[in-house]
């Protein structure tokens, strides 16, 4: 929505290409240092370095408003928002306010109650952007206790902005804050002005409201018809209590901070994918600023962190859901990625290990625990974790396939293949088109030359579900060349390699295609171009003797069968 609010540059979008150093040595030598190290830092979305090599270059340029607005972005993206407002106020003393700025500014007065402050500074030309000036002036008067002119300045940032679903989610929220629960149950349910699309927040809040109306019945059926049989252990949690006929308190918005956090939040939601990860971050900062209790917001600015690969932070944030949270779950195993691929696997396994204790009936967090095992190589406790996983399972569903396939993996690579193979047709019965479980049990057929008409089956059936993939186009070009088949193995190996062009596997595949159709000088060429993307590869070794005495001898030496195309008698 390009139109509701203007993308900035946040703290990346800078022309410099020089690399600098962004040591605090660097930062002393003087102004043009610490700024040029806080531009770098901004590039690389490094928060904290930014915000302290601002801090070090205002010290020596106080009233710079270049400085200051980017010390302004640096902390918000921090999430250091009440440092950020008295760099906004000097922006805004010297003139130069700017949509950030302002944002702050406007959540700053929302957080402290000055409701009459903000609205005038409104009523004087303050501006950030419609949909946020509209909403948080509603929750402004909302905040006054004007009820009746907060529901009405709702009405008219629905009508003058046209995304009325946004202005009525609030506006139910703002009903439902004050006890007027039939006010927003008609808003949410689409009674009054057609259904809401239904976010994970506007169906928590609608399933209060009807459990405050009584109706649990009718908020358990509406969480099952969002959220299905397969909940995370939150929203299994909501139902227990549900189910039990507790009342569930409306407490997704409690004062108009509250309010204006899920302004803010619900902005993020809207430009998260389309708008810049660091433009995004400045709302959820913002929300969490002014909503603190809001843990859909620490998920979105973890996220967007994790996207940034500012990893720390993205721990950080994760961490401060608190485990008493319906989002606790969803947290703990966001956390535990991000450990991941920040290279911290041994503190990823045993946070998950932690996990399988608290959360040990669901499947999910064994399956996760044998995916890092797994990606570790240590294919042994893979497998137990996936049998602790599959123990679980009571009646059989398709979504159980990927289980079974793990575990098939773990099973092949412990060289247990009467197992393995059980395990990937048990996952194709559970959902028989699966594409990585037909490339995957057929490949491993052509690399043991046996079944391989199934294997050509299986692998097509993958192909005609996933086209592009290039590794099951690679499956599709090997088992046509280990039938014999090479003519028509050449177009499929060609579009794998063309797919995955630097693989060194596909590359090397599609050279022993090439050198088994008499393409020698192209076939040479591809296994130079194996090598050079990876010397060290498993077969690099036999690549090199193909290079020197060519694939027919290699084949010889070996003991393996001469290449023989299939319609040779």
């Amino acid at each position: 929505m390009p139109h509701l609010l203007p993308r900035l540059s946040a703290l990346a979008a800078c022309g410099l290409s020089v690399l600098i150093s962004t040591t605090a040595a660097t930062a002393q030598n003087g102004l043009a240092g610490a700024y040029l190290a806080a531009r770098q830092a901004s590039m690389n979305g490094d928060y904290s370095a930014a915000a302290e090599y601002y801090g070090m270059a205002l010290a020596r340029d106080p009233s710079n408003p270049r400085l200051l607005e980017n010390a302004l972005m640096a902390f918000v993206g921090l999430g250091e928002v009440p440092k950020a407002v008295p760099v906004a106020r000097r922006l805004e003393t010297g003139g130069n306010l700017g949509q950030v700025a302002n944002l702050v500014i406007i959540a700053e007065q929302m957080q402290r109650g000055a409701y009459d402050e903000m609205l005038d500074d409104f009523a004087a030309g303050r501006k950030s952007a419609p949909l946020v000036d509209g909403l948080v002036s509603a929750w402004a008067r909302f905040g006054q206790g004007r009820m009746s002119d907060a529901l009405a300045a709702f009405d008219d940032a629905a009508d003058s902005t046209g995304l009325k679903a946004f202005a009525l989610y609030h506006k139910a929220m703002a009903l439902a804050a004050v006890g007027d629960f039939e006010g927003a149950d008609e808003i949410f349910s689409g009674s009054a002005e057609g259904p809401l699309r239904a976010t994970r927040r506007g169906v928590l809040a609608h399933a209060q409201v009807l459990s405050q109306l009584e109706r649990n019945g009718d908020a358990l059926e509406l969480i099952d018809s969002v959220f299905g049989p397969d909940a995370d252990p939150g929203i299994d949690a909501l139902r227990e209590r549900l189910a039990k006929g507790d009342t569930l308190p409306f407490d997704m918005i409690k004062t108009a901070a509250d309010g204006a956090g899920e302004v803010f939040y619900t902005v993020a939601g809207a430009l998260n994918g389309d708008a810049m990860d660091g433009y995004t971050l400045i709302y959820t900062r913002l929300a969490e600023y002014l909503a603190p209790a809001n843990d859909e917001a620490k998920l979105l600015s973890a996220s967007l962190l994790e996207a940034q690969e500012r990893y720390q932070l993205a721990i950080e944030s994760y961490g401060r859901v608190a485990p008493g949270s319906t989002a606790f779950y969803a947290a703990e195993l966001g956390r535990v990625e991000v450990m991941r691929q920040s290279g911290d696997v041994e503190g990823a396994i045993t946070a998950l290990k932690k996990l399988t204790k608290t959360f040990a009936h669901i499947p999910g967090v064994h399956i996760t625990l044998g995916d890092i095992y797994r990606g570790e190589e240590n294919y042994q406790d893979a497998r137990k974790a996936y049998d602790a996983a599959i123990a679980l399972f009571k009646e059989p569903d398709d979504g159980q396939w990927f289980a079974y396939y793990a575990r098939g993996i773990a099973h092949e690579r412990l060289g247990n293949w009467d197992k393995a193979e059980a395990d990937f047709r048990k996952a194709l019965d559970l959902n028989p088109g699966q594409p990585q479980v037909l490339n995957y049990l057929g490949y491993s057929f052509v690399e043991m030359k046996t079944n391989l008409d199934e294997a050509l089956d299986m692998i097509e059936r993958a192909v005609d579900a996933r086209p592009n993939d290039g590794y099951i186009t690679d499956s599709l070009g090997w088992v046509l060349y280990r039938l014999g088949r090479y003519a028509e193995a050449v177009p499929h190996m060609e579009r794998a390699a063309a797919l995955m062009s630097v693989d060194p596997i596909v590359n090397d595949h599609l050279g022993d295609v090439y050198w088994a159709v008499g393409r020698r000088n192209e076939a040479r060429f591809q296994w130079h171009r194996a090598l050079s993307f990876d010397p060290e590869e498993a077969d690099a070794e036999r690549i090199r003797r193909k290079l020197e005495v060519g694939l027919d001898k290699v084949l010889q030496e070996e003991g393996a069968p001469p290449l023989k195309p299939a319609n040779d008698g």
